[in-house]
This record gives structure tokens, C-alpha cells and sequence, in this order.
């Protein structure tokens, strides 16, 4: 038996060896760019589900409150981010709309009361959401309400959102 010159098949090892290396290379910029598209739709997808629920509570309210024009029949939640320190890193867009779904049930029992009387309700908002913290993804934020502005039937609360830091 005979074994075949090996130095025939050196060339076309090398030309393997370079289209495997270059499918390995092309997969991982696939992927990196699909993670990519697919991250920015899932924020997309977040974002459109609050505003869904949003709505949802919405239309309930204005169904049942449609002909009283005192009364609280929307709720809109803004938020600010803190005061940004070194190191400190920034929060993603996920994250806010979590703890503001959140907030949101938090505040559910505001709709539909009056808005003469928004001062005691607005005292009870404060004692129960400012400084309130919420586990988002294992991590605990607090939360500051900034100012509450009622008209035309909607309440609109701007908050500040930190990291919150156990001393």
C-alpha cells in the first residue's frame, strides 16, 4: 500500500482552512447584527405594551366617568432620570418603563376621584410613591415625585428615578 505525497494537498488545506475561518467570521457578524435588530425591537415591543395598557385603563375610565368632567380620568407618568454621577451607569429605557408600569398600578386608585379634592390626594401620592423603591431586574431604584399637575381630567406626574444605594 502506498501512502499519497502530502504536499499535493497542502494548497487546498489552506484554501479549507480560509473559507472556515471566514464562516465562523461571517456568523458572528450575523449574529452581533441580529442581536442588534432584535434589541431594538424589544424596546420597541416594551414601549408599545405600556402605551397598550396605558390606553386599556384609559378607555375604562372614560367609560365609566363619561359624564363627569371633575373627576381624574387619566394618568400620565413622565419621568426624569437623577442626577447622573461618575462611574454611575445610565439607565436603560426598559428599566424606566418597568418601574413606571409599575408606578402606574401604584397610582391606579387616583382615577376617578375628584380633582377638587387633589390636594389630600396628591399628600397621599407623596407619602406613598416618594422615596418609594422598586426591584427592576435585581437592582433597586427610588423614586421622587418632582410635580403633579392636574387639568382637563388628566394628572401628570413627573418623577426622578436613582439607583439606589444601601449605606
Amino acid at each position: 500500500m502506498r501512502i499519497p505525497p502530502f504536499h499535493r494537498y497542502r494548497r487546498f488545506s489552506q484554501i479549507t482552512a480560509v473559507f472556515v475561518v471566514g464562516m465562523v467570521v461571517g456568523s458572528v457578524v450575523y449574529n452581533a447584527i441580529f442581536h442588534m435588530t432584535y434589541n431594538v425591537l424589544w424596546l420597541q415591543n416594551q414601549d408599545l405594551l405600556l402605551q397598550i395598557d396605558q390606553y386599556r385603563k384609559d378607555i375604562q375610565t372614560l367609560k365609566k366617568y363619561n359624564n363627569s368632567s371633575t373627576v381624574i380620568r387619566e394618568i400620565k407618568l413622565r419621568a426624569e432620570e437623577g442626577k447622573i454621577k461618575e462611574g454611575q451607569p445610565v439607565m436603560d429605557p426598559a428599566t424606566v418603563k418597568e418601574i413606571i408600569s409599575k408606578m402606574s398600578k401604584d397610582l391606579a386608585p387616583m382615577r376617578g376621584r375628584s380633582m377638587f379634592d387633589i390636594d389630600t390626594d396628591g399628600k397621599l401620592a407623596r407619602l406613598l410613591l416618594d422615596g418609594k423603591l422598586y426591584i427592576v431586574r435585581e437592582k433597586e431604584y427610588a423614586v421622587r415625585i418632582r410635580t403633579m399637575l392636574v387639568m382637563e381630567g388628566v394628572l401628570q406626574i413627573w418623577v426622578e428615578i436613582n439607583p439606589y444605594k444601601r449605606t
